[in-house]
């Protein structure tokens, strides 16, 4: 296969960034995404020129760390499939991919497609755990869990933290993360004692995602989700864990950060140049 690809460049958050394009040739259809992109930074290190940075660690769809938008769309447009497990065969001989980092201004570029994505690591400390006894490991009958109880945390902790929902969303929102983090947790007989304080925490904070909205346009960020998180939102009571500790801020004078009106897909009318962070970014 033979793609050719327009790729978003940027030497560092603070310098403008541009779409250059790049050939991709002699591609395999059994490649991953992320491997046709080593193939394509071997040539350019061939070339002398500068490889394209991009995230990524575990290629197995398991860590979150890659992270690219594939012609407007967060992961690429195959259901529950990370970038890392995206393969070439999805794509046809000689189409034209735009590749670009997560979009959102909670998300700024480091370099290329590279991202910092430690907002989310702030949401973690702020709420996302459970205080236990440290220590020898208890014995795993000492408490009983019912096996539709486990399902649900399990379901809601196959949430890898990519940031694909941000991305995808128009409010830039990271509700699907936080009601991923706070649920997965908070039906487990471990996390009941700190379940509302934790919820609070997870949406007090000004974090610059963090919107209220989140809810009115749910279905963009699970369809790009990568565990395909339907049942943080199906499931009975699990979609007001964060909406109603939002609602208990509100009442109580705690600062919830909402954000400006959506302004549309980042993708959308996207000029070749701009600044590293424009007025219209989510």
């Amino acid at each position: 296969m033979n793609l050719k690809l327009k790729v978003w460049r940027q030497a560092k958050g603070s310098e403008k960034g541009c779409l250059e394009e790049y050939d991709a040739k002699d591609v395999s259809p059994d490649m991953s995404f992320l491997e046709m992109i080593d193939v394509v930074n071997q040539g350019l290190v061939a070339k002398g020129v500068e490889p394209i940075a991009f995230d990524s660690d575990c290629r197995e769809g398991i860590c979150g760390m890659c992270s690219l938008v594939i012609d407007g769309v967060a992961h690429g447009s195959e259901k529950g499939t990370a970038t890392c497990q995206l393969h070439m065969r999805k794509f046809k001989d000689g189409q034209t991919l735009t590749i670009e980092p997560w979009r959102a201004k909670a998300f700024p570029v480091v370099k290329d497609l590279v991202v910092d994505r430690s907002a989310f690591d702030r949401v973690i400390q702020a709420g996302g755990y459970v205080s236990v006894n440290t220590g020898s490991a208890a014995e795993a009958n000492s408490i009983l869990i019912g096996k539709d109880i486990a399902d649900t945390a399990m379901d809601a902790a196959a949430c890898i933290g990519c940031g694909a929902c941000v991305a995808q969303c128009k409010n830039a929102s990271a509700m699907l993360f936080v009601a991923a983090k706070a649920s997965q947790l908070a039906v487990l007989p471990q996390g009941q004692v700190e379940r509302h304080r934790r919820a609070l925490s997870m949406v007090a904070h000004p974090f610059p995602f963090l919107s209220l909205r989140a809810a009115m346009d749910r279905a963009t960020c699970l369809r790009v989700s990568r565990k395909w998180l339907t049942a943080i939102w199906s499931s009975s009571g699990l979609p007001s864990v964060p909406s109603v500790a939002a609602q208990q801020c509100i009442r109580r004078g705690i600062p919830v950060n909402p954000l400006p009106p959506p302004t549309g897909n980042s993708s959308a009318g996207m000029s070749p140049c701009r600044s590293p962070s424009p007025e219209g970014w989510k």
